[in-house]
């Protein structure tokens, strides 16, 4: 018998290449759009396009139609709402900034999906990312670089178990992007020539602070924004509005330009500096995952990223008596920033990642 795959489809040009690599090798392919948009209304739930809105779940259906593969839509918005937009709420207002994909990707995309799957009777469940997964000598799974650096997603993917890993099949990470947009275009696929979607998809208009308030009912409370040593300059719109290495919309006049440095929520103090003083060199790390070893046992060389587009840079981790790890970077970097995730490499291999509370 064929190996049964459930694919999650978004509607996209990678997840739908994914079903047709997976299709060509001889899986028995069945295609899933995720229903995890909160809204009633068909034109709100239209309008937020990417992964969620009804244009993702139209074009799904036509590819799905395409390759001859069965083809669902599933609900998923209460694993959603509780695993992603919930946690991206109360992690803003603790004055953390978070990174609401990881958590939809270990939560919603993998653990929630994955569940479904093996329900139906599946063997994997696959999706379009940039990343691949190998099996290594002592036997754990662990996500490893794609082949094309630019597309590269292996860092939104560090804190995936290894139950998870042995189910998963990522077909595209092994081509560049450009080669996934000719493939999808040589078999008449309907979205080869479809824009990748770039915005968090339950906040398309970008205003975080609009949408916590919304979700919370409460209003940002004003607080003044100061320098280093307590010295009052102005007075900010509430902690949600800003992030550490922010510039724009301070409202701030000086001579050099000013950043957020630190967010300070048991005064309701925002910290600005110049563009100097936002470069650190360590950082504490929390909720570890590690994947291509059990642990740590002292410190080890690595290569670590700070935040998605950070280009990543040599460091050292070691672990801590209360189970975090702390990063010492060769050089200071810029803007680490508590809430989002540090993931650190072994080669082209995830070593292991968790959220940063203090840099």
């Amino acid at each position: 018998m064929k190996e049964k795959v459930v694919v999650g489809m978004s509607g996209g040009v990678d997840s739908s290449v994914a079903a047709y690599l997976l299709k060509e090798q001889g899986y028995d392919v069945i295609g899933v759009t995720m229903q995890i948009w909160q809204e009633e209304e068909p034109e709100i739930i239209s309008e937020s396009g990417g992964c969620c809105g009804l244009s993702a779940v139209e074009d799904a259906r036509r590819v799905a139609e395409r390759l001859e593969i069965p083809y669902y839509v599933m609900n998923f918005r209460s694993e959603f709402q509780k695993a992603v937009i919930d946690y991206f709420v109360s992690e803003y207002e603790r004055a953390y900034t978070p990174n609401p994909c990881i958590a939809c990707n270990r939560y919603v995309k993998w653990e929630a999906l994955l569940h479904r799957a093996i329900e139906i009777g599946a063997d994997y469940i696959a999706t379009g990312h940039y990343a691949r997964i190998d099996r290594l000598a002592n036997g754990r799974y662990a996500i490893r670089n794609s082949v094309t650096a630019a597309k590269d997603q292996t860092y939104a993917l560090y804190n995936l178990t290894q139950d998870q890993l042995k189910h998963t099949l990522m077909p595209v990470g092994d081509f560049e992007k450009s080669r996934i947009r000719e493939i999808a275009e040589e078999i008449g696929l309907p979205v080869a020539h479809k824009s990748d979607s770039q915005d968090i998809c339950f906040v398309p208009d970008h205003d975080y602070a609009g949408f916590i308030a919304r979700e919370t009912g409460r209003k940002p409370v004003p607080g003044n924004f100061v320098l280093e040593d307590g010295t009052v300059i102005g007075e900010h719109k509430g902690l949600i509005h800003y992030t550490i290495g922010q510039r724009k919309g301070l409202g701030i006049t000086a001579e050099t330009p000013l950043f957020v440095k630190e967010l300070r929520p048991e005064t309701n103090e925002v910290v600005i500096c110049k563009s100097e003083d936002l470069f650190t060199k360590t950082c504490i790390i929390d909720d570890v995952n590690y994947m291509a070893v059990d642990k740590i046992e002292g410190p080890v060389n690595t290569f670590g990223k700070v935040r998605y587009s950070h280009r990543g840079a040599d460091c050292v981790i070691e672990p801590m008596l209360d189970g975090k790890v702390k990063a010492t970077f060769n050089e200071p970097q810029r803007a680490m920033t508590p809430g989002q995730a540090a993931v650190f490499y072994e080669g082209d291999h995830v070593l292991c990642g968790g959220r940063i509370i203090k840099a």
